[in-house]
C-alpha cells in the first residue's frame, strides 16, 4: 500500500508562536545553543491500489484545501 506523508509548515516570513515557546522551554531544560524551533504538521496517508498521477493530483489538491492553510502554510507531498 502506498504512503504519502504530507508535511505542512508555516511560511519562513510568519512568526510561529508554538515554534516559539518551545524553543524558550528548551532554554529552560538547559539545552542550548538552539537557534529556531518551527512547529509543523505531519499526515501520513495510505491509498490502496497503484498511485497514479491522477491520485496524486487529487492527494495535492486534499493538502491545499483540507491539510494546509495556503496564505500562512506551505505543504510538500512525499511518496513514502
Amino acid at each position: 500500500m502506498p504512503r504519502i506523508i504530507v508535511e505542512v509548515m508555516p511560511k519562513a516570513e510568519l512568526l510561529d508562536p508554538q515554534g516559539q515557546a518551545v524553543q524558550a522551554a528548551l532554554g529552560r531544560l538547559g539545552v542550548d545553543g538552539v537557534v529556531s524551533v518551527r512547529q509543523g504538521k505531519r499526515f501520513e496517508i495510505e491509498v490502496e491500489g497503484q498511485l497514479s498521477e491522477q491520485r496524486m493530483i487529487e492527494l495535492e489538491h486534499v493538502a491545499e484545501t483540507l491539510l494546509a492553510n495556503p496564505v500562512i502554510e506551505n505543504h510538500q507531498l512525499t511518496v513514502e
